[in-house]
């Protein structure tokens, strides 16, 4: 049965939160903190956090800039994964990876259909590798965040967690990029 083996030893993983808003500052940004939140509460450590302008070149700044941090195993953005002409999430980002994680995007629109019903739908979540890092994308509602967080990434970033968990492939990885 799937689950957390509480045999095993926790691992932190470094993490960085990108809210990409145009109208949001460190005060207001409930969405970015929210996760920064629940992930240093998880034990992991937050090694930045940041908020950009939700253009194509601002949010690659951005996450090449912690790309070539190694600490850095997991960036979560939040925000420009919807369908206005301002969200550019998916088209920034999408050029960086090397693989996508089909299953997320699939886990989190199941779990948003709870919440949201079919609105989820307009949500173009996703996540995948880049480099021997993963990035995590999704919508810039806190309601949205929690939807992700709760009982998907605080799985899966989850050392303990049994079957497997990004935390126990992140060494693998480094071997290969290496």
């Amino acid at each position: 049965m799937p689950g957390i083996d509480e045999s095993l030893t926790f691992y932190p993983l470094g993490m960085a939160v990108l809210t990409i808003s145009d109208t949001r500052s460190m005060e207001t940004d409930t969405s970015g903190g929210l996760l920064a939140d629940r992930l240093t509460s998880a034990g992991h450590q937050l090694l930045d956090r940041a908020i950009v302008k939700d253009d194509v070149e601002s949010i690659r700044a951005q996450l090449n800039e912690w790309l070539a941090h190694p600490e850095i195993e997991i960036i979560l953005t939040t925000g420009g994964t919807g369908f206005s002409p301002r969200d550019n999430t998916p088209e920034a980002v999408k050029p960086l990876l090397q693989r996508e994680m089909d299953g997320f995007s699939v886990a989190f629109h199941q779990k948003s259909l709870q919440t949201v019903g079919v609105a989820s739908m307009q949500s173009r979540a996703f996540a995948g590798q880049a480099g021997d890092a993963f990035i995590f994308c999704v919508p810039g509602s806190t309601g949205a965040c929690k939807d992700a967080w709760d009982g998907l990434l605080e799985l899966e970033f989850d050392s303990r967690h049994k079957p497997c968990s990004i935390a126990g492939a992140l060494p693998r990885l480094r071997d290969v990029c290496a």
